[in-house]
C-alpha cells in the first residue's frame, strides 16, 4: 500500500508542475507540532529553482491561514538540487493543517498540544516484545536454559540463572552495556516526566493495572535481569550468546546452536580482551561496563524506595559494581566468534561519571559511601564532549552511549562555576555539530553511520538537557529539527519509528522476524536510519525484496531502505528505543505544561 501511495502521490506533483524535472515535496514532522513550539518544514526539488513564499491552508475549509516567506535558499542536499527551510512558528492556532509552496503540498498535519499524547507509551510496546524469559507479546517463553558461563573465575561452563532482559535488536543477543543504558533512560522518563505515563499492564506485560506505571513495569524488567549478571560482588558479566545468534531469522525459542544444549554462554568481565572472531577484542579494563550497573542500580534504589527491601538490594550492587568499575580503569568490549563484527566501546570515563553523579543522587548510598561528586567532576573534565559530535564518521557504537549522561546528572548536583564548566562542555558539543548542520535545510549534522537514529536522539536530549540547565535558547531550532528528522523532516519523508504516527508514512517491512516470518507489528520500534552511500555499498549480503519506494531519494550522501533486506538502515534497537521513550515523554510533558498556559495566537496572515 505504501509504494502505491507514492506511486500516486508522485503522480500528482509531477502533474502538477507540468514538469517531471521540477518534481518538488515538502518534508515535516508526520507527528504534527505543539502550539508554542517551532513549527519549520523543509521545501526541497530536484530543479534548482528555490521557492519563494508558502502557505498554511485549513485541511478542513480549504482556507488559507498563514502566508510566510521561504528561508534562504541552501542549495543542493542528497538528492535534491535545491532545499529551503519554511518557518510557521508564529502560527498557533490548533487545527489540522496542510502546507503549500508553488505547486507543492505537504501531507495533512496536526498542530495541537496532545499532538505527542500517548506516543511514549506506544513505544514502550517494541520493549515488551523485546523480553527474554516470558514474552508476553507472543505469551510464551524463550531462553529459559540461560545459561553456562565463560572466562569467569569459575569453571567454563559452569552454569547460572541469567533468564530475563531484552533481546538486543532483531537478533537475540543480550549486552549489559545496552540493557543498562536502556533501564536508564527509562527510570529518567519516569522521574522526569511520570505524569505522561499510563498503567495499562500487569508486571509481566500481560493486560491490567497493577499500580504502577508501565514504564517503571519495564524498567524492573531490565533491573532484575542485571541483578542476574551481577549476582554477587565478585561476579559480573557482560552479555548473553554471541554472533552464533545469526544463523537464521526466527521467532524466540531455545537455540541450540550453542554446543551445551539449550544454553547459551554468558560472558564473564574480566578486563581482558576476549574473543572477537579470529581476533581478540580491545578490552582494557572493567570501568564502561561496571559503571553502566552502578549508575541503572543507583536510579533504580532512588525510584523503587517504598520497597525497602528491593531499594536495599539495589543499592548494595550499585556500590558493588562501582568497586568492580575500578578494579582495572578502562572499556570492555563485547565478544563474538564467526566475525569480527562487535560494539566497539572505546570510552569509559563518561559512564564512571554518571555513576558517581548517580550514587551520590542516591539519600540510601550517601549513607555508606562518602561524596562522588569531586570524583564525578574529575571524570567530566575528562572527557569534556562525547568525542563523535561534529565528526563525520565513528566505529560501531564507539562513542556509547552516544551522550554523557553524566554530565547532566552532575550538573544539577553541582554549583557555581563548576556546573557553568559542565553546562559548557553540552554546548560545545553541540556547537560543534551545528557548524555541520547550519550548512543544509535540514540542520543535519550527525553522521550517517549504523544506527545514525540512535545517535540522531542521543543529540535531542543533549540540546534539551542544555536548554534546560542554561536558558541558553540559542540552539532550539537545531534541537527541534534534530527531532523533526525522526518522525519525517528527513530526504525520503518517512517517519523512522513503526506505527508512529498511525496513518503516516512509517516503517512497514523492518528487519525484524517478528514482521517477516509472523507479519507481526513491531509497534514503537525505532529502525537503525540512513547511513552514507558508501557505507550501504560497501555491504555484503544486502538483497532488497521489493522496489525501492524511496528510489528518488536516495543518494550517495545517504540511503535508507523500508525493506526487510537491507539490515543496515532498517533494523529496529532495543536501547535506541528506550532514548526515544524519553525524548517522547520530554514532548508530551511540554505540552501539558503549554496546554495549562495557553500562549496568545498571532495574527492568521503574515505578510
Amino acid at each position: 500500500m505504501k509504494l502505491v501511495f507514492f506511486l500516486f502521490a508522485a503522480f500528482i506533483c509531477l502533474s502538477a508542475s507540468g514538469q517531471k524535472e521540477s518534481a518538488s515535496w515538502i518534508r515535516i514532522n508526520l507527528l504534527g507540532y505543539q502550539p508554542d513550539g517551532l513549527k519549520v518544514a523543509v521545501w526541497c526539488a530536484k530543479e534548482n529553482k528555490p521557492v519563494e513564499r508558502f502557505q498554511l491552508i485549513d485541511a478542513v475549509s480549504g482556507t488559507v491561514v498563514y502566508e510566510g516567506r521561504a528561508g534562504q535558499a541552501f542549495g543542493s542536499y542528497g538528492p535534491f538540487a535545491q532545499t529551503c527551510r519554511l518557518n510557521f512558528s508564529a502560527f498557533r492556532k490548533p487545527g489540522t493543517y496542510r502546507l503549500r509552496a508553488g505547486h507543492t503540498e505537504s501531507p495533512p498535519f496536526s498542530i495541537s498540544n496532545d499532538v505527542y499524547k500517548g506516543s511514549a507509551d506506544f513505544c514502550l510496546r517494541y520493549l515488551r516484545q523485546q523480553r527474554c524469559g516470558f514474552n508476553p507479546f507472543l505469551k510464551d517463553s524463550c531462553h529459559t536454559h540461560d545459561g553456562y558461563t565463560l572466562y569467569g573465575l569459575m569453571a567454563d561452563s559452569t552454569h547460572i540463572d541469567a533468564v530475563g532482559g531484552w533481546h538486543d535488536a532483531s537478533d537475540y543477543l543480550q549486552y549489559v552495556t545496552t540493557s543498562a543504558n536502556a533501564t536508564y533512560h527509562l527510570l529518567m522518563a519516569y522521574r522526569d516526566f511520570p505524569t505522561v505515563f499510563s498503567d495499562e499492564k500487569e508486571a509481566n506485560g500481560l493486560d491490567g493495572k497493577n499500580g504502577m506505571a508501565d514504564v517503571l513495569d519495564e524498567a524492573r524488567w531490565g533491573l532484575d535481569w542485571l541483578l542476574k549478571m551481577h549476582p554477587r560482588d565478585d561476579w559480573m558479566f557482560n552479555q548473553i550468546a554471541d554472533d552464533r545468534d545469526h544463523i537464521s531469522m526466527r521467532i524466540p525459542k531455545e537455540d541450540s546452536q550453542y554446543g551445551k544444549g539449550f544454553e547459551r554462554p554468558v560472558y564473564f568481565v574480566t578486563g581482558e580482551p576476549q574473543q572477537r572472531g579470529k581476533f581478540l577484542n580491545n578490552t582494557t579494563g572493567t570501568s564502561s561496563t561496571a559503571a553502566k550497573f552502578a549508575s541503572a542500580f543507583a536510579l533504580g534504589s532512588t525510584l523503587f524506595w517504598s520497597d525497602a527491601s528491593y531499594a536495599d538490594q539495589l543499592a548494595q550492587r550499585s556500590l558493588s559494581a562501582y568497586r568492580y568499575a575500578n578494579r582495572k580503569k578502562g572499556v570492555t568490549q563485547t565478544a563474538s566468534v564467526r566475525a569480527p563484527y562487535i560494539y566497539e566501546e572505546d570510552n569509559w570515563v563518561d559512564d564512571m561519571e554518571l555513576a558517581a553523579a548517580s550514587i551520590n543522587a542516591n539519600r540510601l548510598l550517601l549513607k555508606q559511601q562518602p561524596n562522588l561528586l569531586q570524583q564525578g567532576y574529575t571524570y567530566a573534565r575528562q572527557e569534556p564532549v562525547t568525542p563523535w559530535l561534529g565528526r563525520d564518521t565513528a566505529k560501531h557504537y564507539q562513542w556509547y552511549p552516544f551522550i554523557n549522561l553524566g554530565h547532566y546528572e552532575l550538573a544539577k548536583q553541582l554549583k557555581g562555576e563548576q556546573r557553568d564548566t559542565v553546562a559548557s562542555y553540552y554546548r560545545k558539543g553541540i556547537q560543534n555539530v551545528w557548524n555541520l548542520a547550519r550548512q543544509n535545510a535540514f540542520y543535519r549534522g550527525i553522521p550517517f553511520i549504523w544506527c545514525s537514529n540512535n545517535l540522531t536522539t542521543a543529540f535531542a536530549i543533549q540540546c534539551q538537557w542544555y536548554q534546560q540547565l542554561t536558558g541558553d535558547k540559542t540552539f532550539d531550532e537545531l534541537a527541534q529539527a534534530t527531532f523533526d528528522w525522526l518522525f519525517g523532516c528527513n530526504p525520503w519523508g518517512t517517519s523512522m519509528v513503526y506505527g508512529l504516527p498511525a496513518n503516516g508514512d512509517t516503517p512497514s517491512d523492518p528487519h525484524s522476524a517478528f514482521t517477516h516470518l509472523k507479519n507481526y507489528p513491531v509497534d514503537g520500534a525505532l529502525v537503525d536510519g540512513p547511513v552514507y552511500g558508501s557505507i550501504y555499498n560497501s555491504l555484503i549480503g544486502i538483497t532488497l525484496s521489493h522496489p525501492d519506494e524511496y528510489a528518488p531519494f536516495q543518494s550517495s550522501l545517504a540511503v535508507y531502505h523500508d525493506d526487510y533486506g537491507d539490515y543496515s538502515t532498517n533494523e529496529p534497537t532495543m536501547d535506541g528505543t528506550a532514548s526515544l521513550v524519553y525524548l517522547l515523554a520530554a514532548k508530551e510533558a511540554a505540552g501539558k505544561k503549554q496546554k495549562s498556559h495557553p500562549a496568545k495566537n498571532v495574527n492568521q496572515k503574515k505578510r
